[in-house]
C-alpha cells in the first residue's frame, strides 16, 4: 500500500526528469495525503506531446456517482489491474506518472505503529506508476483523479509492509505514457520492485501521523532507528 508520500525536491531537479514538459513551480510538500491534490505527468489520446497536471489522489472511474469511492482507490494492485473494472480502462490508455521523492509506511512495534521514510539512497525525485481518469458527473467541472500502482514489497520494505508503491525507471516512461502502447503483457513487466540497494529507509517524526501536517519535521530522524530493524 501507499497511503502518504513526499514531494519536496526543488522544482528545477523535478524538471530535469523530463526534457520536454513545463513544470511549474511546484510548493514543497512532506505529507501528501489521499485526496490531495498530486503532480502528475501524462500523454493523452491522439497527442504526442506529455503534459503537466494536477490530480486528485483516489481514483474515480467515469462511472463513478459517489465521490467517497476516491478514498477507496488510492492504490491498485499491479497483478489484478487489468481485471478490476475501476482500473482496467485506464489501464489501457490512460497511464500517468506521479512525482515523488520518498513515502512512508507504518511499522508496528511495542510502542505503537512507528513511521518509516523510504526513499532512494540519494534522495533524488522519481516516478511512480499511476493511471487517471476524469469523471463528469460529481461536480460542475470535470474531476481529473489519479491511483498509485502497488507491487509486491523488495527485500528492504518486506518488513515494514508487504507491498510498495511501482517506481518506474526512466526508460521505462515512454512506453508507460504511450496511450497507443496496447502490449499489456509488456506493460505488466514493468510494474516491478524496486531495486532494494538503491533504496534506504529511517524511523521518522509521528508527526507525520496527523493528516494536514505539513512541515519538515515530519522527516526528522527518531532516536529509536537502530531499535526497529
Amino acid at each position: 500500500m501507499c497511503g502518504r508520500f513526499t514531494l519536496r525536491t526543488p522544482t528545477a531537479s523535478i524538471a530535469n526528469l523530463f526534457e520536454d514538459i513545463a513544470i511549474p513551480e511546484i510548493p514543497a510538500n512532506f505529507n501528501i495525503a489521499p485526496t490531495q491534490k498530486v503532480a502528475a505527468v501524462r500523454q493523452r489520446t491522439q497527442q504526442p506531446s506529455r503534459e503537466f497536471s494536477w490530480l486528485r489522489w483516489g481514483l474515480l472511474p467515469a462511472w463513478a456517482s459517489d465521490i467517497k469511492m476516491g478514498s477507496r482507490m488510492i492504490n491498485a494492485r499491479s497483478e489484478t489491474v487489468q481485471e478490476k473494472p475501476a482500473f482496467r480502462a485506464a489501464f489501457k490508455k490512460r497511464r500517468c506518472l506521479i512525482l515523488a521523492d520518498g513515502f512512508y509506511e507504518w511499522l508496528a512495534t511495542p510502542h505503537g505503529k512507528q513511521p518509516i521514510y523510504i526513499c532512494l539512497q540519494d534522495e533524488r525525485p522519481f516516478c511512480l506508476a499511476g493511471l487517471w481518469e476524469c469523471n463528469s458527473k460529481l461536480e460542475s467541472k470535470p474531476l481529473e483523479t489519479c491511483t498509485i500502482l502497488t507491487t509486491a514489497a523488495n527485500p528492504l520494505v518486506a518488513p515494514i509492509h508487504d507491498r510498495m508503491p511501482v517506481i518506474l525507471r526512466a526508460d521505462h516512461f515512454d512506453q508507460w505514457l504511450d496511450p497507443d502502447f496496447k502490449d499489456a503483457d509488456a506493460l505488466q513487466n514493468l510494474l516491478q520492485p524496486f531495486a532494494a540497494q538503491e533504496m534506504a529507509t529511517r524511523a521518522v517524526s509521528r508527526n507525520v501521523n496527523k493528516v494536514g501536517y505539513n512541515h519538515p519535521d515530519c522527516l526528522t530522524p527518531t532516536a529509536t532507528q537502530g531499535e526497529l530493524f
